[in-house]
């Protein structure tokens, strides 16, 4: 009996807005070395919010997250 797959979650697009920010806080690197289900998480929680003080709030702490590392999505994570 094969184990139950989930369904794939939807590829996200990176909003320029994020990218800005990621290349103005240098954490690029340090993005991409994230595995792509965490890109894809952060971009699409950030994408969901409605409000443009949540997006930003959500985006700096993607960007806290990054650069601390060792963090993921207020989670610890070993990576």
């Amino acid at each position: 009996m094969s184990p139950k797959l989930r369904p794939l979650r939807p590829r996200e697009t990176m909003p320029d807005f994020v990218l800005e920010a990621l290349e103005a806080h240098g954490l690029i690197a340090q993005y991409e070395a994230r595995p792509p289900y965490q890109r894809n998480d952060y971009l699409l929680w950030i994408n969901k919010a409605q409000r443009e003080e949540t997006k930003q709030k959500r985006l700096a702490q993607m960007l806290e997250e990054l650069e601390g590392g060792g963090v993921y999505m207020r989670m610890k994570w070993n990576g």
